[in-house]
C-alpha cells in the first residue's frame, strides 16, 4: 500500500515539475516576440495628433481627423499646412527645419483665441504632431482646437459677407430685418434722413412679398440715381434669406434693346415694302403693316404666325401670286423659292392678274431665318413701258425719214440711228452699241468714202462743249455718190448728223470719164 502511494507522489510530482518546465518555456519565448505598443493615441483619443511617415498620413486621432479637410492620405501634409497654416505664422517653414531640430514647439497667432500650441517631434523616422491648447489647466485639445477653427471660419464667412457686392438681409417672420451684410447697410444709411442715424431695427428697404424664387425686379431711388435688382429670397427654418442682385446692366440693355425695337417698329411701319421674317421653322414672326396692303391679307391670319406654305396660300386665295398653270408646279416652286431665299438668290417680279406688278426679294436672316420684302412696281412697270413706247415711237419716227440720220451723247456715244443710216453705210450700229463712239464711226465712214478731213472736224464738233454753230459738208463714197453731211447741236450736249445722198454716179462712170477729181472733191 505504501508502494502504490509513493508511486502516485512520484507521478504527481513529476507531472508538476513537466508543467512549470513548459511555463518556464514559453515566458522564455513570449519573452523574445516583439511586444506591439499601443496607438499613440490611446491615451488620449480626443487630443488633436498626427503621424506622418514624410508627407504620407500614417495615423491620426478622431479629433484630429475631424479638422483635416477631406482628401486623400498621401496628400494629407499639404492639407495639414493649409489647414493650420493660418494659425502659426510661417509653419511650412519651421516643419522643413524639423529633421534637423529633431523637436520644435509653435504658439498660434495672438488673434486665435483660445491660443493653442503645436508640438512636433521626430519618433522612429516618423514625425508626431500635437495640436493642443495653450492655456494653463485646459485639458480637453480637441475643444480648443475645434473652437480655433470654428472662429477662423467665422470671421473668414464674416469677411466674405461684409465685402460682398450683393444685398443680403434676413428677415423674420413678421418681415423686420433682423441682420443685414455692409452693401445693404450702405445703402440704408444713404437712404436715411438727414441728421437720423441708423437704428434698431433695421429699415427695410424692399417691400416686397417673399414667395419662392425669384422677385419681381425693383427699383431702389438712390440719391445718385436708380439702381435695379433682382431679388432671390428662400426660407431658413422661421426666417427668410434675402438677395439682391444688381441688375443696371441688365436693364440698360433690356431698354437699348426695347428702343431699338421701337425704332424697327417705327421703321418698318412707315417703309412702303412689304416685310415679313419667318424664323428657323418657317412661321411668320415679324411684319409691317406694308404687308397688309400689298397682300391684303388680314392682320388677325398675320398675328396667327401662319407658316410659309399657309402664307403663300393665302396669298394666292387672294390672286396677289401669279396663278400657274398647275398646282403642282406651283408647289415645286414653292420649294425652289425657299431653297433660293436661304441661299439668298432669289428676286422675281410678279405680274399679278389684277394689273399689279410686285418685285418679291427673298434673304437669309441669322439662325436659319428667312425675310421676305414685296415691293410694289407697278408704276414703275409703267413709266418703263410707256419710256419703252415713246423709245419705239420715236425709232420709228426717224426710221421714216429719208435722211440717214445719227445722234450722239455729249460724250460722243451713239444713242440713236435710222434705217436709212443703215442702207447708206452698210453696218447696223445698234450690233455694237457699246463700241459705237463717234472716233469709230468717223474710222468707218473715212474706210468707205474718198479721203478727206472732214471726219477730223466732226469728231471735235460732236466731242467739244459749249456755244456750237451748225455747218455741213459733203464727202464722196466709194461708189461715187455724194453725200452731205449736216451737224446740229442739240438740248443737253447731244449732236444731230444727216447724211443726205445729192447724186447717184457710179463709181465705174466716173472712173470712165476721168473726173478723178470728183473723188477727192
Amino acid at each position: 500500500m505504501a508502494v502504490e502511494w509513493s508511486m502516485a507522489l512520484g507521478l504527481m510530482l513529476s507531472i508538476f515539475l513537466l508543467a512549470m518546465a513548459g511555463l518556464v518555456l514559453m515566458a522564455a519565448w513570449q519573452s523574445r516576440r516583439p511586444v506591439t505598443a499601443p496607438s499613440i493615441f490611446d491615451h488620449a483619443p480626443q487630443r488633436v495628433a498626427y503621424l506622418f511617415d514624410g508627407d504620407r498620413l500614417v495615423d491620426a486621432s478622431p479629433a484630429g481627423r475631424a479638422l483635416l479637410p477631406e482628401g486623400e492620405d498621401n496628400r494629407a501634409w499639404a492639407r495639414l499646412i493649409a489647414r493650420f497654416g493660418p494659425d502659426f505664422p510661417n509653419l511650412s517653414n519651421h516643419l522643413e527645419s524639423l529633421p534637423k531640430i529633431g523637436q520644435l514647439r509653435l504658439s498660434s497667432c495672438p488673434s486665435v483665441s483660445p491660443a493653442l500650441v503645436l508640438t512636433a517631434e521626430i519618433v522612429s523616422g516618423l514625425t508626431r504632431l500635437t495640436v493642443e491648447s495653450g492655456q494653463d489647466g485646459q485639458s480637453n485639445h480637441s475643444d480648443a482646437a475645434t473652437a480655433a477653427a470654428l472662429q477662423q471660419e467665422v470671421m473668414s464667412q464674416r469677411a466674405v459677407l461684409s465685402r460682398a457686392p450683393v444685398l443680403m438681409w434676413k428677415e423674420a417672420t413678421d418681415g423686420s430685418v433682423i441682420w443685414a451684410n455692409h452693401a445693404y447697410l450702405i445703402r440704408a444709411v444713404e437712404l436715411l434722413p438727414e441728421g437720423e442715424d441708423l437704428s434698431w431695427p433695421l429699415p427695410k428697404l424692399f417691400a416686397a412679398e417673399h414667395g419662392k424664387g425669384r422677385l419681381p425686379r425693383l427699383k431702389l431711388q438712390m440719391p445718385s440715381g436708380p439702381e435695379w435688382f433682382d431679388l432671390v429670397s428662400m426660407a431658413s427654418g422661421e426666417e427668410t434669406l434675402c438677395y439682391a442682385l444688381a441688375a443696371d446692366k441688365a436693364v440698360q440693355a433690356e431698354t437699348a434693346l426695347r428702343e431699338f425695337m421701337q425704332t424697327l417698329t417705327k421703321t418698318f411701319a412707315d417703309l412702303p415694302i412689304g416685310l415679313a421674317i419667318f424664323d428657323r421653322s418657317r412661321c411668320l414672326q415679324m411684319f409691317n403693316p406694308a404687308l397688309t396692303d400689298l397682300t391684303t391679307l388680314s392682320p388677325e391670319l398675320l398675328t396667327s404666325r401662319p407658316t410659309l406654305n399657309a402664307f403663300l396660300d393665302a396669298m394666292r386665295a387672294k390672286a396677289m401670286i401669279p396663278e400657274p398653270r398647275d398646282y403642282r408646279s406651283w408647289r415645286k416652286q414653292l420649294a425652289r423659292l425657299e431653297e433660293e431665299a436661304t441661299m439668298g438668290l432669289f428676286e422675281e417680279t410678279w405680274s399679278l392678274p389684277g394689273g399689279q406688278t410686285y418685285r418679291v426679294i427673298g434673304r437669309p436672316h441669322p439662325n436659319g431665318a428667312l425675310a421676305f420684302m414685296f415691293e410694289d412696281i407697278s408704276n414703275e412697270m409703267s413709266r418703263t413701258r410707256r419710256y419703252r413706247a415713246d423709245v419705239e415711237l420715236g425709232q420709228s419716227v426717224i426710221d421714216a425719214v429719208e435722211d440717214a440720220v445719227a445722234v450722239f451723247s455729249q460724250g460722243g456715244q451713239l444713242v440713236m440711228s435710222n434705217h436709212a443710216y443703215a442702207q447708206l453705210w452698210q453696218h447696223d450700229p445698234q450690233v455694237l452699241l457699246s463700241e459705237a463712239s463717234v472716233s469709230t464711226l468717223c474710222t468707218w465712214w473715212r474706210d468707205h468714202a474718198a479721203p478727206t478731213l472732214l471726219w477730223d472736224d466732226a469728231i471735235d464738233f460732236v466731242t467739244s462743249s459749249g456755244d456750237r454753230t451748225p455747218w455741213e459738208g459733203e464727202v464722196r463714197l466709194l461708189d461715187g455718190r455724194l453725200v452731205v453731211c449736216r451737224f446740229r447741236p442739240l438740248t443737253g450736249g447731244a449732236t444731230l448728223i444727216t447724211f443726205r445722198v445729192q447724186a447717184s454716179v457710179s463709181f465705174s462712170s466716173v472712173r470712165d470719164t476721168g473726173n478723178v477729181g470728183l473723188l477727192s472733191a
